[in-house]
């Protein structure tokens, strides 16, 4: 069949007078083809018309797709069931053309971005290998609209914390930011709204405040908005992840990192240039750090427990023994467990990223052997009273101690008599059981109520005196 440009070559020269046999010549086609042009007297081509086969079935073939869950082949086999003398292959044009189970893609839009305009931040579950076994790792990455710099860590989990964690991280990678970050409605950074009228928490808000840049996000199911984030998750899981094993996730964020300087620098056919050659005109619009990037750290507070541990996140990590009891503060950062007593730093423990219930332990957090729990209790309230008010109890409580005694309760006890009765009796009955190795409280009682029985209880033989 002629194309409409030789058809109007055949109306031209028939116009100019030219016969045609010479007109077949100089065009290269039958002297028919020529008079069948001169027949139908236009350029444009004849849409063929032709009665389609399946036209006659279009309402069993509407009913056999909902039932057959649009599967066409199997809508093929029950019209064929029936007397239906059709082929696949014409089912299926029937189906495009009448728009049966297929619709027009609709043309794909392109945006365009100035350096330093726009950055777009998203995250994906992946799976991978580590430490010799499959887990799932939450990819968090983000990429310049302009350069397709990337930048991607991995984590166990991805909360409001990791999500500053791994900002502050690629802002430092590319040494700035650019002036709105697009998400994705992330419930980490919305507070309320979507698309435009997207309100972003003022913990994020301040961050990006922080940094220069705000966050915007896209209209719900516009994920083409975000493509240029969107796309390399499929690069990253078919390419980085496949084949490759992790001893722990620094090892994974390690290579990560490594990876994307060698992508980055990878020329892309499409951009005629690397990433990293854009980055160079890009560079200068980013927004400049500024002049001290704080440490991004979660901030809990805990009493230290009977063993010596705070927990954080199901981890124990082991604080010094004397602060048992007390409440300290906990920040816990990227990498590392910092617990403060006060405004002082007291341990600073390696951050444990899954959730394992493992212990944490500095040795010299641990009391010396024979110190433990009796040197802590030397320290407490009643044992500083009972040493002020009476600087000979220290002795006694001392023997008490090698005895296996003076907790406590019998310390308690022992505060009380001091309090209660004289100090002279007191004392003198201290120094007795202390030159006797006695250490029995009641009977020390006893001996006390002996010497001061006669000041508090006369006899009747003082009386008759």
């Amino acid at each position: 069949m002629l194309d409409e440009a030789t058809r109007s070559a055949v109306l031209r020269l028939v116009a100019e007078g030219h016969g045609s046999r010479a007109i077949s010549k100089a065009l290269g086609i039958s002297r028919g083809a020529v008079r069948r042009v001169l027949r139908e007297g236009r350029a444009q081509v004849r849409r063929l018309e032709r009665a389609e086969k399946a036209a006659a079935h279009r309402d069993r073939i509407l009913e056999l797709y909902t039932a057959c869950k649009g599967n066409l082949v199997r809508v093929h086999e029950e019209l064929r069931s029936v007397g239906a003398e059709l082929s696949y292959q014409a089912l299926t044009a029937f189906c495009r053309r009448h728009g049966i189970g297929h619709t027009r893609p609709a043309p794909a839009g392109r945006y365009e971005f100035e350096p330093g305009q726009e950055m777009q931040h998203d995250t994906s579950p992946h799976q991978a290998e580590i430490a010799g076994r499959r887990t799932l790792v939450q990819t968090a990455a983000l990429a310049l609209c302009f350069s397709r710099m990337l930048f991607f860590q991995g984590y166990p989990h991805f909360r409001r914390f990791e999500c500053k964690v791994f900002l502050t991280d690629a802002f430092l990678y590319f040494e700035g930011a650019c002036a709105r970050c697009m998400i994705d409605n992330t419930h980490l950074v919305v507070l309320a709204g979507s698309g435009r009228q997207m309100v972003p928490t003022p913990e994020m808000a301040a961050f990006g405040e922080r940094f220069g840049f705000e966050f915007v996000a896209h209209a719900i199911g516009n994920a083409n908005r975000s493509a240029r984030v969107e796309r390399p998750f499929d690069y990253i899981e078919n390419n980085f992840l496949a084949g490759r094993r992790f001893a722990d996730f620094d090892d994974l964020n390690a290579q990560a990192r490594a990876w994307c300087d060698k992508v980055n620098a990878t020329a892309k056919r499409h951009l005629h240039a690397s990433a990293r050659e854009l980055f160079a005109v890009e560079r200068t619009r980013l927004r400049p750090l500024p002049l001290h990037v704080p440490q991004v750290y979660e901030l809990h507070h805990r009493i230290v427990d009977t063993e010596g541990y705070v927990s954080v996140r199901r981890n124990r990590y082991s604080a010094p023994w004397t602060l048992i009891g007390r409440d300290v503060e906990v920040r816990e950062s990227k990498d590392r467990i910092e617990i403060f007593d006060g405004p002082r730093r007291v341990a600073d423990h390696k951050r444990v990223l899954d959730p394992v219930d493992a212990r944490v332990t500095a040795p010299e957090h641990r009391p010396a052997r024979n110190e433990g729990l009796c040197a802590r209790r030397s320290e407490s309230i009643e044992h500083k009273r009972l040493v002020e008010r009476m600087p000979e109890t220290a002795e006694y409580i001392a023997r008490l101690r090698q005895r296996g005694r003076g907790h406590i309760r019998d310390l308690r006890w022992l505060l009380r008599m001091v309090q209660d009765y004289p100090r002279s009796a007191m004392r003198d009955a201290l120094l007795e059981a202390c030159r006797y190795g006695m250490t029995d409280l009641d009977r020390l009682e006893r001996m006390v109520l002996r010497r001061i029985a006669r000041d508090f209880f006369p006899s009747d033989d003082d009386d008759e005196r």
